[in-house]
């Protein structure tokens, strides 16, 4: 499920799965994947401090435990934290049990919210059966492919602005490889999408 915008296909595939919200008012939710971490985390957290908008964060319970200092900040600002599992295993690759164990050890660390995004997007039918049941699975309809070596700032940005639409969910990463592209691109797009008229929303 790497793509920038999924085909409609997979909406009639998975349905529980949550990939934009529905809503007549103009509003998308932002998200970030990974993390926390000290390369790129407060810098995330400056930008959205400054443009007032409070986003999702998607966090593996490995880097909690590596930054619990950044994880209580973004908590403290107001934003809205999901799991990304604590190993970041891809659920095509991995056993029932050990990926489902893998969310709740993830889940030990959050608050008790239950939101989940599958790292990679990659989760199978029997995973999302047994993880439905507890928790709300999101997806995107605007991936940045922003880890990406072939796109650019100014290509991801012209990717948002011409695919975002009223309930958009857009996935940024909060990871060093995501970086330059995130840092490139991030305040521009904010800008640009408050100029179309939309504001943001963290509330699922």
């Amino acid at each position: 499920m790497l793509f920038s915008k999924p085909h409609k296909i997979f909406h009639l595939i998975y349905p529980s799965i949550i990939w934009r919200h529905k809503t007549n008012e103009k509003k998308i939710w932002l998200t970030f994947d990974d993390g926390p971490h000290s390369g790129i985390t407060p810098w995330l957290l400056t930008v959205l401090k400054k443009h007032k908008i409070k986003a999702t964060f998607f966090l593996t319970g490995k880097e909690i435990l590596k930054y619990p200092d950044l994880f209580s900040q973004i908590k403290k600002e107001g934003h809205v934290i999901g799991n990304h599992s604590f190993s970041h295993y891809n659920g095509w690759l991995t056993n029932n049990a050990t990926y489902l164990d893998d969310i709740e050890k993830c889940q030990e660390l959050m608050p008790k919210n239950k939101l989940f995004r599958p790292p990679f997007g990659k989760v199978g039918f029997n995973q999302i059966r047994k993880i439905k049941k507890k928790y709300k699975i999101i997806l995107w309809d605007i991936l940045t492919m922003d880890f990406s070596k072939n796109y650019s700032p100014k290509k991801i940005e012209k990717n948002i602005l011409n695919n975002v639409k009223k309930g958009s969910i857009i996935v940024f990463h909060n990871n060093l490889v995501s970086k330059k592209n995130v840092t490139g691109s991030l305040e521009n797009i904010i800008i640009k999408l408050k100029e179309r008229g939309f504001s943001f929303s963290s509330t699922w």
